[in-house]
């Protein structure tokens, strides 16, 4: 997993909770890595989920709720970092739809090794999208996080709707957004 991912959380932690608090939740993993960073490192996903874990036990707040709003913390960052990915479309759905075709080739530009979740996009009319999130690790909520993000990023009100049909072999779930104001 891309480094960026582990160096945004910590700062995320950092931010939201204390520079002790992500301490604490290194201390407190047995991390392959020993918990140094760097964006341009690549890691282990799992150190990603026991660090997240160790949060969950030490604010009471539920994984999935950390996870989600760490993926709209890191959407933020994109968004900052490389705007021009965000600026190119017009609304989220034309976003949503360049990830996998466009953002994701550039990604793979710069980490070639990255291994990178697959997104497919379907649009049946003007206020709806059906998006596949396809991957072998277990992140859709964190692409949930992301989605929420970038609605939020476009100023869109949309509900997103989550069906898994993840097995054991791979995590796959669909999202199905409905935007609730005009566009």
């Amino acid at each position: 997993m891309l480094g960026i991912v582990f160096s945004e959380f910590t700062e995320m932690v950092e931010e939201v909770f204390s520079a002790d608090m992500v301490d604490d939740i290194l201390d407190d993993c047995d991390l392959e890595s020993g918990g140094s960073y760097t964006a341009v490192g690549a890691y282990s996903h799992t150190e990603i989920i026991a660090l997240v874990v160790a949060l969950s036990k030490r604010t009471g707040v539920e994984v999935d709720d950390l996870v989600k709003a760490f993926g709209k913390h890191l959407l933020k960052t994109f968004s900052t970092r490389y705007p021009v990915f965000f600026i190119e479309a017009k609304d989220s759905f034309e976003f949503f739809k360049s990830v996998d075709g466009h953002i994701h080739k550039e990604v793979l530009k710069l980490y070639p090794n990255a291994t990178l979740p697959k997104f497919t996009c379907e649009q049946p009319d003007d206020a709806t999208l059906r998006m596949v999130y396809t991957s072998v690790r277990p992140f859709s909520v964190l692409a949930k996080g992301l989605i929420e993000g970038t609605l939020e990023y476009y100023g869109e009100q949309a509900e997103v709707e989550s069906v898994n049909h993840s097995t054991q072999e791979e995590s796959k779930v669909e999202f199905i957004i409905r935007r609730t104001s005009a566009q």
